[in-house]
């Protein structure tokens, strides 16, 4: 009988261990179909950025890079307004996340404690705001009517705040951080500051750098405002330049680099430079996400849980 049982023991855990491997195997299976069908245009637009604009249009560059040219950079970097929309995006988007961070952060906080008096009437109003606002023509009016149209500030002031990352914050700061923890800061005669710089922040460096890679990206790629504020072509971020190259004044941007090309040759370049672009405008948040990673899935799933 004892031996019956062992056999049987055995044999279920054999046939556990293959549904295992065999679920495994399905996840890896399609876990590598999804990676494929996400990094292939990676690779396929930086291959053709450097490819033969002929053989990338013929078909004949499928993964790495055919008849390899820099034409493509050597024509963008002719262009002034790249370099400008860069040194802008940078600013706005060091500027701006600074700006998000530190008022999502002072406004995620008192809403997490539980002694702030009408703090349901005050989520329900910020939560309303989700869901309905006043629309563009007001928004526009409000933004000139703070003097803010045609200057940074248009590019910062009015995505100060994100309420969806900002209830995310407040629902790290309650299922992460103790209440106890700071009942007792404060019956030590801990200020409320003093409790938010040196006990709150530095236990939440996880959601911290989750904000501040959700807001960067955010205004890396951020060109509607641009395109709805800003007059001045000196203030356009890349992003906006990117548009009125691949889809405004691509050509008027081909004759003025300077170029010897014939036409024929014009649009075949063409073709190269919207990939160099898309390479040039995505290097930035590539180098930056390595140094995030390792906060990012952790403060994600710990902020995104509900009480």
């Amino acid at each position: 009988m004892v031996r019956d049982h062992e056999v049987s023991a055995q044999r279920g855990g054999s046939l556990l261990n293959t549904g295992e491997r065999g679920f495994d195997a399905v996840v890896y299976t399609i876990s590598s179909i999804l990676l494929l069908i996400v990094l292939y245009p990676l690779i396929f637009v930086l291959s053709a950025s450097f490819s033969d604009p002929v053989m990338v249009m013929n078909g004949e560059m499928w993964l790495w890079p055919t008849g390899f040219t820099l034409d493509a950079y050597k024509e963008i970097f002719k262009y002034d307004a790249v370099w400008t929309g860069y040194t802008n995006t940078i600013v706005y988007t060091v500027v701006g996340t600074l700006v998000n961070v530190l008022m999502t952060t002072l406004a995620a906080y008192p809403l997490s404690r539980r002694d702030l008096p009408g703090k349901r009437i005050i989520m329900f109003a910020i939560t309303f705001t989700m869901f309905f606002n006043g629309g563009l023509i007001p928004t526009y009016l409000i933004v000139k009517d703070l003097h803010l149209v045609n200057t940074m500030w248009a590019m910062v002031v009015p995505t100060a705040v994100a309420t969806y990352n900002l209830i995310v914050m407040r629902t790290y700061f309650q299922n992460s951080i103790p209440w106890e923890l700071q009942e007792a800061s404060l019956m030590d005669g801990c200020s409320n500051t003093r409790l938010l710089i040196h006990i709150i922040l530095p236990l939440s460096k996880p959601i911290i750098a989750v904000m501040v890679l959700f807001y960067a990206v955010g205004h890396w790629n951020a060109f509607f405002n641009a395109l709805i504020y800003l007059r001045d072509e000196n203030l356009y971020p890349l992003q906006l330049v990117l548009r009125e190259i691949l889809i405004v004044s691509q050509s008027s941007f081909l004759d003025s680099s300077g170029s010897t090309f014939g036409m024929t040759e014009k649009l075949l370049l063409a073709e190269s430079i919207k990939y160099g672009l898309i390479i040039i405008a995505s290097i930035p948040v590539l180098i930056m996400y390595p140094f995030v990673q390792k906060h990012f899935v952790k403060g994600v799933m710990i902020g995104s849980i509900k009480e």
